[in-house]
């Protein structure tokens, strides 16, 4: 074969491998940026203490709803964000979680609340009609009894304070970084829940009963203490 020929051949087989690379390139950054739009949501359960260090207004996708305006203090501490959309928030008294589909409604509750307010907010896209979501039972806290609803979902038990984890997203797809709304323990100390004892599964006692009867025995001694001296 006449060199000319050959060097054709070889500039043709060149140009084909670099079209070749071209288009995976093309589509592999297009994988990515179909990747980068995927913005999976994210519930997240948080207890904050009052004053809360929090303003709202109204949800930013043109649907009903509260969102978070600005966070700071102790609901920055809790972990709350602005931008979180607010799907549910604690009733006048606060056993119970309403929706949060008004503003105005949303303060006024939360204002009323005492104490502690529980929020369960939605960061990312939040694909969810505010509207026709039913009220739901407080999260469950040390002493607390468990509705049958919340019983079904129970999963996992905070050993530092003994909340109970029953949010409907499975407890293995919360992020590393989720925290006990209750105390803010880390997600790592949390354990498999038994709903029949009430205790982490495998038959051990959760924190909390060793603590309160450490803390009455201790004060048993200092009354005894106190009696000897006085």
């Amino acid at each position: 074969m006449p060199a000319a020929a050959v060097s054709s051949a070889r500039a043709s087989a060149f140009a084909r491998g670099c079209a070749v690379d071209a288009r995976s390139t093309a589509r592999a950054r297009e994988g990515r940026r179909a990747r980068a739009l995927v913005v999976r949501a994210q519930e997240i359960q948080v207890s904050v203490d009052k004053p809360l260090g929090l303003t709202f207004k109204e949800r930013g996708d043109g649907r009903p709803g509260v969102q978070i305006a600005g966070c700071k203090g102790n609901a920055a501490k809790a972990g709350l964000k602005a931008g979180d959309v607010v799907k549910y928030h604690s009733s006048f008294f606060g056993d119970e979680l309403w929706p949060a589909d008004a503003l105005a409604f949303t303060r006024s509750a939360i204002s009323a609340c005492p104490n502690t307010v529980d929020f369960i907010v939605v960061r990312g896209q939040a694909d969810f009609d505010v509207k026709r979501l039913p009220k739901l039972p407080a999260p469950p806290k040390f002493g607390r009894k468990l509705s049958a609803a919340q019983k079904e979902r129970a999963s996992h038990i905070c050993v530092d304070c003994g909340y109970v984890y029953t949010l409907p997203t499975p407890f293995g797809e919360q992020p590393k970084s989720y925290v006990c709304p209750q105390c803010n323990a880390p997600k790592s100390r949390f354990a498999p829940y038994d709903v029949e004892t009430g205790r982490a599964k495998g038959g051990g006692l959760s924190t909390p009963i060793i603590t309160v009867v450490s803390t009455v025995a201790g004060l048993g001694g200092m009354v005894y203490f106190l009696k000897d001296m006085f």
